[in-house]
Parts: structure tokens; sequence; C-alpha cells
């Protein structure tokens, strides 16, 4: 199958390279995932019983857990687009210190990320547990939508922290790593040379004699025994 040029140019843009790595793709699943959270119960969570009139939660009437999902969905969201524009200009930090420091803002906020989700699947489940059946005529469906994708979030947010978790270990920086290299190569030049190394030795002159003594000396000059004097006796 012939493709055209165009398309090829195309697929090996820029774009599509940074639309396939999986932390794009986790941050798009985890956004969507946080759209629908937040979505679902901002538009239906709130209706009002078969008695009256006002508007309550479909949570068991709980207003916090109608505030908690659509507050935690709607951060968890704008978190994710942040940190899509930060990944698009990631290429262009130069500075390993900001990029480490931004590794490990990643982590952090996706373990507190898997956290949050998991607590609020937990709060979310149990209202929607205790809450009287047919108490509204509509909502339930979107009850079990917002509690449904919010455990998906906790297992989206656990793979975006691995990945953060991966990036940190291979780009952290290795400090002392230049000076413990030019320690090395200064002990290097400063040892004696070994015994089947080859040493240059000179052919003839008096100058060649000398230059071979200073350059052999003081690794291989013999220590000087020192003398015995004898008294005489009194």
């Amino acid at each position: 199958m012939h493709i055209p040029e165009s398309l090829q140019d195309l697929a090996d843009s820029e774009a599509v390279r940074f639309l396939k790595r999986p932390k794009t793709v986790g941050r798009i699943f985890a956004g969507v995932f946080s759209l629908i959270v937040f979505s679902s119960l901002l538009t239906d969570g709130y209706q009002n019983k078969t008695d009256s009139s006002q508007l309550q939660c479909i949570l068991n009437s709980n207003h916090v857990a109608c505030s908690f999902a659509v507050g935690a969905g709607l951060l968890s969201f704008l978190s994710c687009l942040a940190f899509l524009a930060l990944d698009a200009h990631e290429n262009r930090i130069a500075s390993t210190r900001f990029k480490t420091a931004f590794q490990l803002l990643d982590f952090i906020l996706a373990v507190v990320w898997v956290g949050t989700w998991f607590l609020g699947f937990c709060f979310l489940a149990n209202q929607w547990q205790h809450s009287p059946p047919k108490q509204f005529l509509l909502g339930s469906s979107s009850a079990k939508t917002a509690i449904t994708f919010a455990f998906f979030s906790i297992l989206i947010w656990i793979f975006q922290a691995h990945l953060a978790l991966q990036d940190l270990r291979n780009d952290a920086p290795v400090p002392y790593k230049r000076s413990l290299d030019e320690g090395g190569l200064v002990l290097t030049t400063l040892s004696p040379p070994s015994a089947s190394s080859p040493i240059n030795m000179p052919t003839a002159g008096s100058n060649s004699m000398s230059y071979a003594s200073s350059a052999l000396s003081p690794y291989l000059t013999t220590p000087k025994v020192p003398r015995l004097a004898m008294m005489p006796d009194n």
C-alpha cells in the first residue's frame, strides 16, 4: 500500500510523536475521566425529590459528596491540561535542575491524585449505597457514571505515577560525577609506572642519561642505605 509523502511527513511530525507518547496518552485519558466525573454530577447530580421541589444531591442528599466529585474532577482536568502544555515544551527546557523539579512535581501530584480518587471513589460509592431507592426521578445513571470513572481515574493516575517515577530515575543527575572522573584522571597520572609498562631508555649521551634518571625519579630510584661509622675506643 502506497502512502503519500504528505501523510508520511505527518506521521513523522513532532506533534504526532508527542501524542504517541505513553505519558501523553495517560494524561489525555486522565483528563477525559475527570471531565466525565465532574460534568455528570454537575449537570444531573442535583435533582428534586418526588415530594419536594428543592434540589438535592442524588448521592444520599449529601451536598459534600457532589461538591467533592465536581471539585476534584475539575481540578484534575485542569492539572492534566497544564502538564500537557509543560510536556509539549519539555524538550526546550535547558536547565537540568528545573527539569528534575518538574519531574518530581509530576510524580508527587500523581501520587496525590491516586489518593484523592481512591478516597473519592470510596466516599461516592458509600453515599450511593446508602441512598434510598427511587428517591429521585432522574440522576441515577449520572451517579453510577461518576463512581465508575472515579475508579478508572485511580488506575490511570497509578500509571501516571509509574511513568513519572521512571522518568525521574532515568534522568536523575549524578552529582560530583565529573569531579570524581577528574580525580581518577589525576590519580592515574600520578600513579607509578608498572613493571610491565614499556620505558623508553636512552641509547647514548650524558644528557640522555640525566634525563632518564630524572624521568624515573622518584619511583625507580634505589633508596640509599645508611652507613655505620665506627667510634674509637677511649
